[in-house]
């Protein structure tokens, strides 16, 4: 078998947008196995778009966005706006009928925690819950499903979670809108 063929039909790629680094997971449709993760420079996730799409065979893209919360926004969230847009459309090139879904924070903290005031170390430990008992993270000996996790890699997982376990309908279906023009 090749390495390909032995790795489960990846269902989701998740992604966790910043204004120059962008935290990402390739996750297969069972919400708990993690085929590829990374932080990585925006200028260099169109790259990982394609290895998404043709070679862990992703056919759905979340990615987390912005929302107005009344307050003003300094320029790194505009920023951050115009790369999420990139990738959107460079998904769109690649896979032209292929979904993308936004996934606003507010969704996470409810769907992850019950709780619209919840932080990162909630979510955190959510998705720590989610693998049920013993320890997800594991230690190099001995590593679990989430070993190697940091950072905003969590959050990635914390988009891709919402994208699998709730209803599409829930939110805004964002097939090839862009292209309407």
């Amino acid at each position: 078998m090749t390495e390909q063929e032995e790795q489960p039909k990846a269902k989701l790629l998740a992604i966790d947008p910043g204004t120059d680094k962008t935290a990402w997971v390739v996750m297969a449709e069972d919400g708990k196995t993690i085929l590829a993760h990374d932080i990585t420079a925006n200028k260099d996730m169109f790259d990982v778009l394609s290895k998404a799409a043709h070679y862990y065979g992703a056919d759905r893209m979340a990615i987390e966005m912005m929302a107005s919360m009344g307050m003003a926004v300094g320029q790194s969230v505009f920023e951050t706006a115009v790369w999420i847009g990139r990738f959107i459309q460079h998904w769109l090139y690649l896979k032209t009928w292929a979904e993308y879904e936004l996934i606003y924070r507010a969704d996470e903290k409810m769907h992850l925690c019950g709780n619209p005031r919840a932080k990162d170390p909630n979510i955190r430990q959510a998705i720590l819950d989610s693998y049920g008992p013993g320890d997800p993270v594991g230690k190099k000996k001995n590593p679990g499903p989430l070993y190697g996790i940091s950072k905003d890699e969590w959050s990635a997982i914390a988009v891709a979670k919402v994208a699998l376990e709730t209803k599409v309908e829930n939110r805004i279906n964002k097939r090839s809108t862009l292209w309407q023009a």
